[in-house]
């Protein structure tokens, strides 16, 4: 996501892949400011005054004779005056806003009601109440992208690939991704209960009873939700002057905490540097763009492609402090959307070997707008392409090293993306001392 305003719907361009679970359309911003209002007809008991909207669709969205909205409120009196129920006129008008979305047959395109909008924003400010995983929708089905660390979702045995199946007993077909966030989400202390399902290759790989399963094997995890604090940086130091900077997400934070573990990297003259993105599914594109800049200065970290044509370029506004040094990035299949993009400039640059799994394919541009009344609505505008013009969305970053780390690596304490990492760093630092002594 990148924290640019524009003029009117304080709109947000976003580069994350899907809701943190803690976890107002475009005709209300053509509207806005319109004073007159028009009466739908209803029954004799119900009028309601609909405000900022005329019988014909806004000039210049599409042709007007093919689409006539006098139907959309005839439809409206229809349901009012004919449905067997009571009916809230609410959820009536945000449903259409949805319905629209939907139609569009885009999973990162979404409306949010104001209860939703608010939670979506809270959750990129670092704190919420849920179970802590990141999920998405793939093949029409919602998917953990993957779980953040030391979260109850990843206590309870959530894995990155497994597909959510219902949510206290709510089937979630046809679910949106924010009204899976809104049902897994909530107080501290409660309990949820999801049913996965879990692909073949991933259950034979960490069910020692399972060993070449042919359909997914399906789980229930009954979560208590807990206070998520997600902290976007953390400084390790795993062998030998090595140092490991993991990224979370690309919250609001990332800036200044990268900054501060740069400054110690470069204090104790680290040999080499890892950058873990593994089960990072991004954030905000100008914090992505900041990390990126400490390699490769103010080079162009990423494009933006709409209907085929490139119409801006994103440079790095780190200082190149890292440039030159020995690096490697840590990717997976939770690795997504910002975090890919950072892969994807260091890699096309020379400036980072990656190693571990191909990343998620997420690289569409996302404008998000607010309106007055909390609701909002996510669009997406563009697509991300690499410097040398690679396209992330649905492709993802294939790693120069492809290695593996297993829920059973896991189990063992056994970290074979992180070995193979310092193992080339500390190859890399000892060619560079003998080329260094050959000199001399």
């Amino acid at each position: 996501m990148l924290n640019q305003y524009r003029r009117g719907l304080n709109p947000l361009i976003m580069a994350f892949c899907g809701l943190i679970i803690a976890a107002g359309a475009f005709v209300g911003g053509l509207y806005t400011g319109r004073a007159t209002a028009t009466k739908a007809a209803t029954t004799n008991e119900t009028q309601t005054t609909v405000e900022g909207v005329g019988a014909s669709a806004p000039e210049g969205t599409v042709e007007n004779k093919l689409l006539n909205f006098s139907q959309f409120w005839e439809l409206w009196k229809l349901l009012k005056l004919k449905y067997y129920d009571d009916v809230s006129e609410k959820n009536m008008f945000y449903g259409a806003m949805q319905g629209m979305t939907a139609a569009l047959g885009d999973p990162y395109t979404s409306f949010f009601e104001p209860k939703i909008a608010k939670e979506f924003s809270d959750s990129l400010k670092g704190e919420f109440e849920g179970i802590g995983a990141e999920i998405g929708v793939r093949g029409g089905q919602l998917q953990v992208i993957a779980p953040l660390p030391g979260t109850p979702a990843e206590k309870a045995g959530i894995l990155a690939g497994d597909y959510i199946l219902s949510i206290d007993g709510k089937s979630t077909e046809g679910m949106v991704t924010e009204q899976a966030v809104a049902l897994i989400r909530g107080p501290k202390g409660t309990t949820v209960t999801i049913k996965i399902g879990r692909p073949a290759k991933v259950a034979a790989s960490t069910d020692k009873q399972v060993k070449a399963a042919a359909e997914p094997v399906i789980k229930e995890y009954k979560i208590i939700r807990d206070k998520i604090t997600v902290k976007s940086v953390t400084l390790t130091w795993p062998k030998d002057n090595i140092a490991m900077i993991a990224i979370s997400n690309f919250n609001q934070d990332t800036d200044t905490e990268f900054k501060q573990a740069v400054d110690q990297v470069l204090e104790k003259n680290a040999k080499g540097v890892i950058l873990d993105l593994r089960n990072d599914p991004g954030g905000y594109l100008d914090r992505s763009t900041a990390v990126a800049g400490e390699w490769v200065g103010d080079k162009v970290v990423v494009s933006e492609r709409r209907k085929g044509k490139v119409i801006d370029e994103f440079r790095g506004t780190g200082t190149g402090r890292l440039k030159g040094m020995p690096t490697v990035v840590l990717v997976n299949q939770g690795s997504a959307s910002a975090a890919e993009i950072v892969a994807g400039a260091l890699q096309d640059y020379g400036a980072a070997e990656l190693i571990g799994m191909k990343t998620f394919g997420k690289g569409s541009v996302q404008d998000y707008s607010e309106f007055a009344d909390g609701s909002a609505i996510k669009i997406t505008i563009a697509e991300w392409l690499t410097p040398k013009g690679r396209n992330i969305n649905k492709s993802g970053i294939q790693p120069d090293i492809q290695i593996d780390r297993t829920a059973q690596d896991m189990d063992a304490n056994l970290d074979p993306q992180l070995d193979k990492a310092t193992e080339y760093l500390l190859r890399a630092a000892t060619t560079s001392s003998n080329a260094t002594s050959t000199k001399q």
